[in-house]
């Protein structure tokens, strides 16, 4: 009786800290102010969000044939099947598996130039990345589900010149036009891998996620024309779509030992292309506005509302490797990773509400990344893991018919949290990563550079305990 009361004590104490940290991430992912300005953000379906993990941030993102017991690696679902796990003796029946949950959070600040460099404006931003529980169900079988972003669209420009008739091409008069939007895709999803031994030392693994996608484009523009004599009533056009459907993607992995020391790893990971349903509402109005009392309609000139239709969600495929060597502990010996990945996106297939966005193609990344753990001493620096990499490639995003380069490069690390309970089998680690982004060049109108820091806490912890005694009673 002693060992089950510590064992339901110890998991209560886990599913607390878990709770406390959940209720803190969803709390940051409403409340979080959204300063973030990113003209980008107007085109396709907004700035894509990272895609990976923290750990995987810190190595360029380098995900397909990565996996861990200790993290969700929600980029391929075949990882899932990797979760630590034991079986009963003589049975098929789990006796300990450790259940991972993953959280993190984004800080960022972005600047903009103009391709004159005559304009420069930075936005701050915390956003929420991810929530992540990992569960092995069996030996060889795993299963993963949570919530991240996908795509994020926040922008905020204004435009000062002289407003023209669009059929006489006559001059009106000279006017600012304010152009507001805000939004962005979610994804809740939960996904299940299994693995099968395929040599003596080589396994496959095929997983796959089931999802539901959701969020809102909401697009809106202010007009006002000013003259000396005249006085005009402003106006406003909004275009707000809501974003709701079924999302499926699919990975796998194939793990061999090439050598006593030595593991290599392949994967691949990707989606097909998806229907996802919209529903629109649009309003064009005449307003006023005032520092007290804010916007006010005046007069609504037309309006739509529930305007039921879909857009088409891209296919996407990614591959990559993996070279690794596990650091040992008796020997002192030091371990270590190298990866990379290639992804392409077929943009080429958006369509949004049945028309073909221009401002959007179809692009490629190629990700390199290492990870390093020191030879086990006692000391901190010894037990971090340190991480390193790189991406490049072209931004989805195609305006003017300019290709936008995009430059990342990124470095992390895993930090262990100690764990003074002798008798715990938790095990929890803190994964930071740093990434600098630069975005466009001298050929495009805006250039962006983005520095973001992530905070990523994973908690462990052995759960389902079998016929294994370590108390009588």
């Amino acid at each position: 009786m002693l060992l089950v009361k510590l064992t339901m004590l110890r998991n209560l104490d886990v599913s607390v800290k878990c709770l406390a940290l959940t209720i803190s991430f969803i709390f940051l992912f409403f409340v979080a102010s959204a300063q973030d300005n990113s003209p980008y953000s107007r085109y396709g379906l907004g700035n894509q969000t990272p895609t990976t993990n923290v750990t995987n941030r810190g190595m360029g993102g380098v995900a397909a044939a990565y996996n861990d017991g200790y993290t969700v690696n929600y980029a391929n679902p075949a990882s899932f099947s990797f979760f630590q796990s034991s079986q009963e003796p003589g049975s098929r029946k789990l006796n300990t598996g450790r259940v991972v949950f993953n959280v993190g959070a984004d800080g960022q600040g972005r600047t903009i130039t103009d391709k004159a460099g005559q304009a420069k404006f930075t936005s701050p931003n915390i956003l929420f990345s991810h929530v992540m529980v990992g569960v092995p169900l069996r030996k060889n079988w795993g299963m993963a589900m949570g919530i991240r972003p996908i795509t994020s669209i926040s922008y905020k420009m204004q435009s000062v010149g002289n407003k023209y008739d669009p059929n006489s091409g006559r001059l009106i008069d000279t006017s600012t036009t304010l152009y507001e939007g805000q939004g962005g895709a979610y994804l809740g999803s939960l996904g299940t891998a299994v693995k099968f031994k395929t040599g003596k030392t080589q396994y496959l693994s095929l997983g796959i996620n089931g999802g539901y996608m959701f969020g809102s484009r909401d697009y809106n523009s202010r007009l006002s024309l000013f003259n000396d004599s005249t006085t005009y009533a402003s106006a406003h056009f909004e275009h707000k779509t809501s974003l709701a459907g079924l999302y499926f993607d699919a990975g796998l992995q194939y793990h061999l030992k090439a050598s006593e020391k030595i593991y290599v790893g392949l994967g691949a990971y990707g989606n097909w292309k998806q229907k996802i349903n919209t529903n629109r509402n649009t309003v064009a109005q005449t307003y006023t506005y005032s520092s007290e009392t804010g916007y006010i309609a005046i007069d609504t000139a037309t309006s739509t509302s529930n305007e039921k239709n879909s857009f088409m969600y891209p296919s996407s495929i990614t591959g990559g490797f993996t070279i690794q060597k596990i650091g040992n502990m008796l020997e002192n010996e030091a371990g270590w990773m190298f990866g990379a990945d290639f992804t392409h996106n077929n943009w080429d297939e958006f369509r949004f509400e049945g028309r073909v966005d221009s401002a959007v193609k179809s692009n490629w990344q190629v990700k390199v990344g290492a990870e390093f753990h020191p030879a086990p001493k006692k000391n901190v620096f010894s037990r971090t893991a340190y991480r390193i990499g790189f991406f490049t490639g072209p931004d989805y995003i195609y305006t003017h018919k300019t290709t936008t380069p995009v430059l990342g490069i990124t470095a992390g690390l895993g930090l262990p949290i100690a764990n003074y309970s002798m008798m715990s089998r938790q095990s929890s680690m803190i994964n930071l990563s740093f990434e600098y982004i630069k975005r466009g060049n001298n050929s495009n109108i805006i250039k962006e550079n983005l520095y973001r820091l992530s905070v990523g806490f994973s908690l462990t912890d052995l759960w389902f305990s079998g016929k294994t005694k370590y108390y009588e009673d």
